[in-house]
């Protein structure tokens, strides 16, 4: 099977992380190949913002709890040690498409080299309010640009999750004039 064929069908989301580190070389070779992922026009209307500083992974995580209304003690960054936040350029017509596009292309890059990801929300709720603000004001990032999604990243502390079954609904196949 093609190896990039091969990484879609075996990448899954993990919830569970282990406490080390991604050496910064990797780190580097994910978020550059997110860089490549197809966009609208060749506008490359997307940022990547990484996080290693624990300080500010566990702010931001803070902010999503809120957000999401969890319990203290929950983590939704499920204690990944990395979180990549995409943003997209909030007045070209494709930012949301070409960023999730990026966030496809940061998971599988991260699967291809044997670190775990996961795709979680509210970043577009966390850079809307004040806070969130600030930090990308800190960044000289202005409020043109929008949360796409966090792209957490670290070591998996487990088994990878099995696929679940393809629905068999899914496809629909013209091959005769309707």
């Amino acid at each position: 099977m093609n190896e990039i064929i091969k990484g879609i069908k075996e990448r899954r989301s993990i919830r569970k992380y282990k406490s080390d580190m991604i050496p910064k070389e990797i780190i580097d070779e994910i978020i550059d190949a997110g860089l490549y992922a197809a966009n609208g026009r060749g506008h490359q209307a997307t940022k990547i913002i990484a996080v290693t500083d624990r300080a500010l992974r566990d702010r931001l995580m803070e902010m999503n709890r809120e957000i999401g209304g969890w319990d203290e003690s929950f983590d939704p960054f499920y204690g990944a040690p990395v979180v990549l936040i995409v943003l997209g350029e909030k007045s070209w017509p494709t930012y949301l498409y070409d960023g999730s596009l990026v966030m496809g292309d940061l998971m599988l890059a991260a699967h291809s080299l044997g670190i775990g990801s996961c795709w979680i929300h509210r970043a577009k709720q966390e850079f809307e309010s004040e806070e969130g603000k600030k930090i990308l004001r800190s960044l000289g990032i202005s409020d043109d640009w929008e949360g796409i999604g966090h792209c957490i990243l670290g070591y998996p502390d487990g088994s990878i999750p099995e696929p679940a079954d393809r629905k068999t609904d899914r496809v629909y196949e013209i091959d005769k004039p309707i």
